[in-house]
Parts: C-alpha cells; structure tokens; sequence
C-alpha cells in the first residue's frame, strides 16, 4: 500500500490524451484549433485568468493592429467582414474570444507552468505547475516572444522621485496630464505612447538610442507591408529593402535630422535577422517635426527630479514610461533540451524551421514574423502531431485486434496506458 504522500501525489497527476500547449494567447489557441481540426485533442494551460492576456491587460487603450487583419488572422477562422482594416484592441479580443469559443477551446487558467522536462525513462513530457503535475507525449510552447517586459538598468533610477512604469502597465495619457515624461524607447510603443500623451497636454521627450527604421504605415493607398509582401514574391529581399526606403524618403522625408538615424541594413532584412521591427508611423512624426515629441540621445543617469542624458543636457521629468518591449520566459521554466537559446529563449534553429525541438517538443509564435508566422508554425505542427496520433492509434487498434496487450510508453491515447502508469507509479 502507498502512503498517504503518494496517494497524494497521484491524485494531483493529470493524464493528457494529446499534447499539452503553455500559454493561451494567439499562438497557442491556433495550435489547439488546428489540432481539433485533425481530431487530436490538447490542454492549454495559462497562468493567467483569461485568454490572450497580453492584450487584454497588458497593452494600451489606443493600439490598434499594425497591420492589415489579413495578415494577422489565424487558421481556419477569419476575422468578421465588418471589422476595419486596422482591428482596434478591443477587436482583435473580440476576435480572439470568438476564435476561442468557435474551436470550442477551455484553457486551464491560473495553471503557471514551475517547470517542464522530458523524462527519457518513459518518453513523456512532465509540466509542473502549483496545482498539478500534467503529463503528456508532447509539448508545445506558445508563450511566445513577449512574455516577460524588459526594463533596462540605468543608473540611479532609484533616486528618481517620480513615476516609473512600463508600457506594460500604460493605459492612456490621461494618467500623465500636463506632465514632462520620459519615454525610454522609440519603437511602434514608444512613437504610439508619445503620441497618445500628446493628447493630454503632456510633454513626451522619447530616448532614442539605437538607429530606427520608420516607415508609412501606408503608401499610396496600400498597406507598406502588404506591398513588401507582394514584391518579395517577385524580387530580392535587398532590393525590396530600397524600394520601401526611397518610398519612405519621399513621403516622410529624410529623418537624421530628427535624430532619427536609418539603420544600414534594410527594414525587412534587418527584422529577419534581429527581430527588431520597423516602426509603422501613424502621425508621431509630425509630432516629432512640431517639436510636440521631443527626440533625445541615450540617458546617462538618472537624477531625483529628472535625468541627464549622454551629450551633456539635464532635464526634469515627473514620470518615466519604458517602452522598451518584451522578452520570452522559457528558459525559467523549461528544463529539457537545447532547442531554445539559454539566454534570448528563442529556438535556436531559425524559421521557417523553428518548430520542432524533437522528442515531441514544440514551438509556436516564436518566428519574429508576428502573426503570420504564429499560423505558419500552428499549421506544420498540427499536421506533425496528427500523424503520429493516427500511427499511434493504428497500432493501438491493432493490437486490440489481436487480443494483444501491449504496455509500450507510446500507447497514451486509450485505458492501457492508464493501467501500465497505475501499475508503474509513475505519478
């Protein structure tokens, strides 16, 4: 007989026929659906208490997609007709909401993956949260690119007397009316927050630190980054590159001036190699030219009432917001494998082969190509895990054909397996 601690431990043991997915944000409930769609069930475990948490609690109240929603849907389930071709946030919930329940997906909430490694003895994943320990044959990771926020250490930022949050936290403007803001960061976050503070009388002054391509949202009509599309299926990604770039020269005109410096390397090769992305202007650069948005260097440290910055000039601020993006947190929790980098957490082999780590783990939504790349992935790692279920269940009734019972770690998906891990212990 087991002990009580066993016993325990057995009831908290949760068998999942199909593969367990972590985060229930836009990549993992196109995993789910696509895996529904070849009949193959799944569990996505989520820590926090909703879907798609990152917009719902963690984005801006005026963000709106920045690109077309053709180009942000996700398999087999469109956005609404009526919607506009820049869904708002509350939109693309909306949609996700209706995704969600369309698929007839019901994510674990509250269920914070502690830790998750690949047990070689069994050929069986083992995630760990508060609660539960969930096994499974496979592993998909869908907590994606922007899991964690990064706020930069500078120096003497706990003197700072004033306001310090991340665009994280960011609601609207109005928190920061009539205020002098330092907004630490100058891509889409930090040009839309700037922006969206000179609504409210404030007096944003944006450090920007690194080169930055700032490109039409639109040209001539027609989204930028759809044209890009559509001209790399016929020319070179460089040339492409220099097209987007004298477009973007003879509509905004040159922006060094601004202390906007152009990389040199293009828009679009450069956010394939580094995933760092152009910034989609939707009027902060009018603001910048005004002098609304004030552009400044690096900030060198920071004081009790303000900040000094790198080329010598002090100024005073009430708040500071970090714009300054996310990062992934699979290194903190999975503990199998090399397939992710220890220290970025992104997979170490690039799209459009990043996928699949081997040994049934996954990766979805971590090709730097948004959500077009989240399909991409869903789609590839659907179809991988529905052959092997249907191998897997072809032997199974095989089996059961013959009269044979036969205990192999891969039979998971019928009441052998349970009795084989009944008698094993394994939980």
């Amino acid at each position: 007989m087991g002990s009580g601690k066993e016993e325990e431990k057995q009831s908290r043991c949760v068998r999942v026929h199909g593969p367990i997915i972590v985060g229930a944000g836009p990549s993992g409930l196109a995993a789910s659906a696509c895996l529904s769609e070849h009949g193959v069930p799944s569990l996505i475990l989520e820590k926090s208490d909703c879907i798609a948490s990152l917009w719902q609690i963690r984005t801006y109240d005026r963000l709106k997609l920045h690109l077309p929603k053709q180009f942000c849907e996700l398999p087999l389930y469109g956005f609404p007709e009526d919607y506009p071709k820049y869904p708002t946030k509350q939109q693309f919930i909306s949609y996700m909401e209706s995704y969600a329940s369309h698929f007839s997906i019901r994510p674990r909430f509250k269920q914070e993956v502690q830790t998750a490694y690949f047990d070689p003895s069994c050929e069986l994943w083992k995630v760990q949260t508060k609660d539960f320990e969930y096994i499974s044959r496979w592993l998909i990771v869908a907590t994606g690119e922007n899991a964690e926020p990064v706020i930069p250490e500078i120096l003497g930022i706990e003197r700072f007397r004033g306001r310090v949050v991340h665009t994280s936290v960011y609601k609207s403007g109005s928190d920061f009316r009539n205020q002098r803001v330092l907004v630490v960061g100058c891509g889409n976050s930090g040009m839309e927050v700037s922006l969206d503070l000179c609504r409210y009388n404030a007096k944003p002054h944006m450090v920007v630190r690194n080169t930055v391509h700032v490109l039409s949202r639109e040209m001539f009509g027609l989204s930028t980054f759809g044209v890009a599309m559509a001209l790399l299926k016929w020319l070179p990604l460089r040339l492409v590159d220099k097209l987007l770039l004298l477009v973007a020269n003879f509509t905004l005109g040159k922006t060094e001036h601004l202390g906007l410096r152009r990389p040199k390397t293009g828009p679009i090769e450069l956010k394939n190699a580094t995933g760092k992305t152009p910034v989609l202007d939707v009027g902060a650069l009018s603001q910048i030219r005004s002098g609304k948005i004030k552009v400044m260097e690096g900030v060198k440290e920071m004081t009790r009432n303000g900040a000094k910055f790198v080329d010598g000039k002090e100024k005073e601020f009430d708040s500071i917001i970090f714009a300054t993006g996310y990062k992934s947190n699979v290194p903190s929790w999975l503990k199998s494998g090399d397939f992710f980098t220890p220290d970025g957490g992104m997979p170490k082999t690039p799209f459009p082969n990043g996928w699949n780590g081997g040994d049934g783990l996954y990766a979805v939504g971590f090709t730097r190509r948004g959500l077009l790349g989240t399909a991409s992935d869903a789609v590839k790692i659907a179809e991988d895990i529905a052959q092997q279920w249907r191998t897997l269940k072809d032997k199974s009734n095989l089996c059961n054909t013959h009269g044979i019972l036969r205990r192999s770690p891969w039979q998971k998906n019928n009441h052998l397996l349970k009795e084989r891990e009944r008698e094993r212990n394994r939980c």
